[in-house]
């Protein structure tokens, strides 16, 4: 029986491109300004039957001019909770070139008031915006009936 044995080369590396590839024109992307706005863009991206069911959490990725280049779902979980990855939150936002991002999460239980959880959460991605010169606008608990914006709080 032969055994074929490959020698590990210890300088080959995967090769990296990092890309950006816009579907839609800039002038047709929906320009938010406010947390109604977000709200009314981020609503019309999460799916109906789940903003009851389990909590989602998403990524609104921003140009310069406020132009929203596109969602992202960072996470999903059961119904009292969700486990976010702050790397994947800013993977998103650089490989998209975001200049700003708006996060966004929903309360199954309708309960639009933030935990002590979602709080620190909170200054955790904002301090690694900081960090990466991507700062984070706003934050929104959403429920089918309406909105929680932590900056309309003062809670940012």
């Amino acid at each position: 029986m032969e055994t074929s044995e490959r020698k590990i080369d210890l300088f080959e590396v995967a090769e990296i491109k990092l890309s950006y590839s816009a579907k839609v024109k800039n002038s047709l992307r929906p320009k938010v300004g406010t947390s109604r706005q977000v709200y009314e863009v981020f609503a019309q991206a999460w799916e109906d039957d789940r903003i009851e069911f389990v909590e989602d959490f998403k990524v609104m990725l921003l140009s310069r001019a406020n132009r929203v280049l596109g969602i992202v779902t960072i996470s999903s979980g059961g119904t009292a909770g969700t486990v976010v990855d702050v790397k994947l939150v800013y993977a998103a936002a650089i490989k998209s070139a975001a200049q700003s991002i708006v996060i966004a999460h929903n309360h199954p239980s309708g309960n639009l008031l933030p935990s002590e959880q979602d709080k620190r959460l909170t200054h955790r991605i904002k301090q690694a915006g900081i960090i990466l010169d991507i700062p984070v606008l706003d934050h929104l608990i959403m429920t089918s009936e309406g909105y929680y914006s932590f900056a309309d709080e003062g809670e940012l």
